[in-house]
């Protein structure tokens, strides 16, 4: 039983799950009536004002600099007083488009503190999506990275409900009407706030709001409380990421998505790590995100699959990887191929998870467990997880289904409850016992679990249903394919034929006599009828701004080519 959120036990010679069906028995978590993030936890931690936090790296990956407990306990209580002498309460929300910067921490903290609830953003949206996020939330202020201000500007005179417009980085410059300073907020704010200076934040308070990346529909707003994020993550960090106290965790994700809640900013902390941050921009560069694994010494890393598929590709004999000890990925399943060549080159296995912007991590491959290459694992601790049919019965295993999360009699922390001003939604994903994820797969007899793809990705060809996945993973199997997307595109004959888009590795140019070499591997890697009939090469893939394939982007296309 875990009944406290200050002194979480981790086993330092071992993996943190020892044995899952114990560690699944005995696990919970005892949610206080109050709790608040910034308090109760990063603020125990700076007591040991030396204890390290956080590693943060510049654009160039030249300048390295680290930063303890209480230097972000002093910076959060910096903004939260700034935001109190601007007249914000608990409750307010506050748009939040800030780049992989340590400042961004100041802001999200401070919220925290205070009850003010953030909305991060990506720092890739247009003024459309800016506007379009605002208005949903009422936001009463925004914080903006200076690259962006001509974004928000144009959109300014359409939100009524933004009252103040905070502009951080490049202070030098002309701060424009209307927008006040980071900087000289910050410097006019005391470094001191007790907890008793303002509102108590209860466990169910709504902390802070994502929005989702939404492939066929407008973003929704997904609210987190303090405890189904504060305290939720702890089977993220302690289980999947198995972090100890002494290290040094790092998440590839940009601070407007989920993704950065996951793996630098909750559940690490939770358990006393220091978290590794990289002001990267523009196109991935492989080679300097590994340099940087090397030089500030990373032992626990989450990559997206797509990462991990661009590493694989450098020549990674160059790098020093004695210190790295653990690596994850999620996203979309990782294609087991890379699995195995990282491993070759680091020692090291990555672990597949899955969650979603509504959730903590709840199904993973977990050390101290066999690994299943291309499966999600199984059930993280305190989540009942099925696969279900459309009326919520529990299918057998090796038949496909919804993956649902059993809600009742109580919902697992780390599961958010509903849809925010969107009922139509949530009562669309919550439907009986269950929490319908909209993914679709099978569990397998010994438990774990398979991903298949979206409700609406799986492919009907004469009959047979086939997932894209497995035929992604049979394609990134060979060495001529750095990345691909499968869809179904219509036929008249077979009702729709496997298509696939495929971005090629360097080195490697489209030929026809490449598409055959393609389609026979495929044929000997899975069951024949899966393999693409369509081979088409590109050169990018309509994705999210998360960075998931936009499969129905796809086909969509292939639809209006078929029709015309």
């Amino acid at each position: 039983m875990l009944d406290t959120y200050d002194n979480i036990p981790v086993n330092p010679d071992g993996p943190n799950m020892r044995n899952y069906e114990e560690t699944v028995g005995s696990y919970a978590i005892e949610v206080p009536e109050f709790f608040n993030y910034g308090f109760d936890v990063i603020d125990r931690w700076s007591a040991d004002r030396s204890k390290p936090a956080l590693v943060w790296a510049d654009r160039a990956g030249r300048k390295i600099r680290k930063y303890s407990f209480f230097d972000l306990k002093c910076m959060s209580n910096q903004f939260a007083n700034a935001l109190i002498d601007l007249g914000f309460e608990k409750g307010d929300r506050l748009f939040v488009m800030v780049p992989r910067v340590v400042d961004w921490y100041a802001v999200m903290l401070g919220c925290f503190k205070l009850g003010v609830i953030p909305m991060p953003a990506p720092n890739i949206l247009t003024a459309k999506d800016v506007a379009y996020r605002v208005r949903e939330a009422d936001a009463v202020g925004a914080v903006v990275w200076h690259e962006h201000l001509a974004t928000v500007e144009e959109i300014r005179d359409t939100c009524p409900s933004i009252k103040h417009l905070v502009r951080m980085g490049g202070e030098e410059a002309d701060s424009g009407a209307g927008w006040l300073s980071y900087g000289s907020l910050m410097d006019r704010a005391s470094r001191h706030l007790a907890r008793d200076d303002v509102e108590p934040t209860r466990a169910d308070d709504i902390m802070l709001i994502y929005f989702t990346s939404g492939t066929t529909r407008f973003p929704k707003m997904v609210p987190h409380t303090q405890a189904s994020y504060g305290l939720g993550h702890l089977v993220t960090a302690k289980f999947w990421h198995d972090l100890k106290p002494t290290d040094l965790h790092w998440t590839l994700a940009d601070t407007g998505w989920a993704k950065a809640a996951w793996g630098k900013l909750f559940g690490q902390w939770l358990i006393g790590a220091a978290v590794m941050v990289h002001d990267a921009a523009g196109r991935f560069d492989a080679g300097a995100h590994l340099e940087l694994i090397e030089r500030c010494g990373v032992t626990t890393l989450c990559a997206p699959p797509t990462a991990y598929r661009m590493f694989v590709l450098e020549d990674l004999s160059r790098y020093d990887f004695s210190g790295l000890r653990h690596c994850c990925s999620a996203g979309e399943p990782l294609n087991p191929e890379v699995i195995k060549v990282w491993k070759q080159a680091t020692g090291v296995t990555i672990y597949d998870g899955f969650g979603q912007t509504e959730t903590v991590n709840f199904i993973a491959n977990y050390p101290g467990m066999p690994v299943k290459y291309g499966s999600m694992g199984r059930p993280a601790p305190g989540f009942a997880v099925e696969i279900i049919d459309d009326d919520g019965n529990v299918l057998p295993s090796g038949e496909e289904g919804h993956i649902a999360i059993r809600v009742r009699p109580t919902p697992p922390v780390g599961l958010f409850t509903g849809y925010w001003r969107n009922p139509e939604a949530t009562a669309e994903s919550f439907r009986g016992d269950w929490y319908y994820t909209g993914d679709k797969g099978y569990k397998d007899e010994d438990g774990y679990f398979w991903f298949v793809g979206r409700a609406d990705d799986v492919i009907n060809s004469s009959g047979y249903r086939i997932g894209p996945f497995e035929v992604e993973s049979a394609l990134q199997s060979h060495p001529a394919v750095a990345e691909s997307a499968v869809v179904g595109s219509p036929d008249p004959l077979r009702g729709a034929v496997v298509k696939a888009f495929i971005i090629l590795a360097p080195g490697h140019e489209p030929s026809e006599e490449l598409a055959r070499e393609l389609q026979a591997h495929v044929k000997a890697e899975t069951a024949p009828y899966k393999y693409p009939r369509e081979i088409e090469f590109v050169g990018e893939l309509p994705k999210t701004l998360s960075g998931k394939i936009r499969r129905v982007e796809l086909r969509r296309r292939e639809e209006e080519r078929k029709r015309g």
